[in-house]
């Protein structure tokens, strides 16, 4: 009898040397993940604002080429999307914003095939000729302004065309970079999103 009660308070022992074990073993996991889910580190900031993807869903919009052919937001499935809106009057700044996405997609190297650049033309306005041939690559769509205006979250005062944003390959619209953005910056916010992902 002696001999079984001391048996069970050695394997009672061992039990919880185990669990003493396990829990030093595991203490720097749950210590990473209590850290990534419930404390913002310092290094973990976007430049770009991140958005609710179930409040921004993209809208079913009767959008077109250039050319007049149907062609919509969700046919860019599996691609990262920047995409800039406003009328086929393009002026400096909105020249410059198409310069600085094409740059921003070149500076991603070997990632860049995983993006497309899209403009959101929001009026049915001629367009130069030379703004299709100095914004190669480019996808140009013509869509509804109201379905735009509705669709795109804005800053307090903000104008959508003041903004780049950002559709994940999933078609979530995820995030928006301020007016007047740092490209420097816009390229930490691409470069983290594109490793961090496994798709696009």
């Amino acid at each position: 009898m002696e001999n079984a009660k001391q048996d069970e308070n050695q394997r009672r022992r061992g039990r919880w040397n185990m669990f003493a074990v396990l829990l030093v073993c595991a203490a720097p996991i749950l210590a990473s993940y209590i850290t990534y889910f419930f404390i913002k580190p310092e290094g973990r900031t976007n430049y770009g604002d991140l958005l609710d993807p179930r409040m921004h869903p993209i809208p079913a919009m009767a959008s077109t080429t250039v050319d007049g052919k149907p062609q919509t937001l969700q046919d860019f499935k599996g691609k990262w999307l920047m995409v800039k809106v406003g009328g086929s009057a393009c002026d400096q700044k909105c020249q410059d914003m198409l310069f600085m996405m094409r740059q921003l997609r070149t500076m991603q190297g070997k990632e860049a095939d995983r993006i497309e650049r899209v403009w959101l033309i929001t009026d049915q306005e001629p367009l130069e000729t030379f703004m299709l041939r100095v914004n190669d690559g480019t996808r140009f769509l013509r869509a509804p302004a109201d379905a735009v205006a509705k669709w795109l979250p804005l800053e307090q005062g903000g104008k959508v065309e003041e903004h780049i944003y950002l559709i994940d390959p999933m078609g979530h619209l995820m995030m928006r970079f301020p007016k007047n953005a740092d490209p420097a910056k816009i390229k930490k916010d691409l470069a983290k999103v594109l490793k961090a992902s496994a798709i696009g």
